[in-house]
């Protein structure tokens, strides 16, 4: 099992870890990292582990292993492995993870300027998107943007929070994803909440602390997909 320093702190750029095992496909496991792993519609991050002897090991993506607690670190092929039992340095690409940090709570704000079952999504950078089962509704792209744009400028603080597994059986209105539920397993859910009423639901991913670090956000291509969804893509302008 891997402590995941990302979930208590995604501002964290850097730790010092060590090596607890290589699996068979060549991937690293630590005992601690701020490596976020692919998951709720997040990317896994990039970056480097550096060794005592400041080689650096380039480091592709993150996955969680079949337990979906162990954080596999994926190396880029043709790459010498770390002894088990080494120490490394683990550093991310924070431009690319403060990018996807941004879309991901940018992403949290569309679903309440949109407030329909969603049925899918993707964080990516400069864009990402929401299927919304929104059945014969229209979109005003005029008026979601400068509703999407003025939640982001408002400058709502974004906090995470515990419950139990049982409290999230007891709310079931939290969960507004209708294809990826809550991790669940541990027996306690983590929620993000924006501002005082804005949002709040179950999420795993890394956020900003404050909506208007998002910046100003694009609407992009608006589509059909089957007879009730509709994809919604909101892009980064910076």
């Amino acid at each position: 099992m891997t402590t995941p320093l990302f979930r208590d702190d995604a501002y964290l750029r850097t730790c010092e870890a060590e090596v607890i095992g290589v699996n068979e496909r060549g991937g690293i496991v630590l005992d601690r990292t701020v490596f976020y792993a692919t998951g709720g519609g997040q990317p896994g991050d990039s970056g480097a582990l550096e060794l005592d002897d400041g080689t650096k090991l380039e480091i592709a993506t993150a996955v969680y292993d079949e337990d979906k607690k162990t954080i596999v670190h994926v190396p880029s092929q043709g790459q010498s492995l770390p002894d088990v039992g080494s120490r490394v340095t683990a550093h991310i690409d924070w431009t690319r993870r403060y990018r996807l940090m941004r879309m991901h709570t940018a992403l949290h704000l569309l679903s309440v300027a949109l407030p329909y079952p969603v049925t899918g999504g993707q964080i990516g950078d400069p864009e990402g998107r929401l299927d919304f089962d929104m059945g014969d509704e229209t979109i005003d792209r005029e008026a979601l943007a400068e509703k999407l744009n003025a939640l982001a400028s408002g400058d709502h603080e974004v906090t995470t929070q515990w419950i139990t597994d049982a409290e999230l059986d007891a709310n079931p209105g939290l969960v507004k994803t209708m294809s990826v539920k809550p991790p669940r397993g541990s027996g306690k859910v983590r929620l993000v909440r924006v501002g005082r009423d804005v949002d709040l639901q179950p999420c795993g991913g890394t956020h900003v602390t404050r909506t208007s670090e998002i910046g100003a956000l694009d609407l992009g291509k608006i589509e059909k997909k089957g007879k009730q969804n509709r994809r919604v893509r909101i892009r980064l302008t910076d």
